[in-house]
Order: C-alpha cells, then sequence, then structure tokens
C-alpha cells in the first residue's frame, strides 16, 4: 500500500510531544505504519560493557514514531501539506494537494 511519505522525505511532526518539528526520514516501517525521524523523539538507551562497545554506557538513538503523526513537507510552500497519488499517461505520481508535484512513483523490482 503507498504511504504519504517514504525514506528521505522532510516531514513535519503535526501531533504528539514533538509537534511543529521538522525533520528526514529515515526508515519506513509499512507492516507496522511506525518511521524513525533524523533528530526527533531521541531517548537514551542503556548499555552494558561488551565487546562491541566495551565502555558501555548510555547511547541516544531516535526511536519511530506512528505515521500518522507526520505530514511531508511542500517545499514551494515550506508547509505540511497532504498527499495524493495520481496517474497520469501511465505514469504514477505524488502530488501536494495544492496540486504542487512531488515526485514520480515507481516501482523497484523485487529481488527472488
Amino acid at each position: 500500500m503507498a504511504r504519504h511519505v517514504k525514506k528521505g522525505d522532510m516531514i513535519v511532526v503535526i501531533s504528539g510531544d514533538h509537534r511543529g518539528q521538522r525533520g528526514k526520514v529515515l526508515s519506513v516501517d509499512p507492516v507496522k505504519g511506525m518511521i524513525v525521524v533524523e533528530g526527533i523523539n531521541r531517548v537514551y538507551k542503556h548499555v552494558r560493557p561488551s565487546r562491541r562497545n566495551p565502555q558501555g554506557g548510555r547511547l541516544q538513538i531516535e526511536r519511530p514514531i506512528h505515521i500518522s503523526n507526520v505530514l511531508p513537507l511542500n517545499e514551494k510552500t515550506n508547509r505540511p501539506t497532504r498527499v495524493r497519488f495520481v496517474t497520469d499517461g501511465g505514469e504514477k505520481k505524488r502530488v501536494a494537494s495544492d496540486g504542487t508535484q512531488l515526485e514520480l512513483v515507481t516501482r523497484k523490482a523485487r529481488k527472488q
């Protein structure tokens, strides 16, 4: 199913503790409906000393937030916008609510 955000998009958080903050999408999990955004929802993870991390301590990492709490940023207006998908002449396009074309949607070949 097509999602309104994808990896690499600039987004704006529209609800929750981080409302109004902007960031770049690092990863999308379409099954769970969660996304990880750079600089948003950072938490401390306490780790024990190990071979990988001999010092141990606290690591600051980004945790996922729900995809319904964000909207993509329209670069033309610099505001959050809703997205729809339009098929035009056999090409699927991602279009902002004001009609600005965000990008062409292409399918990646699946590895078998």
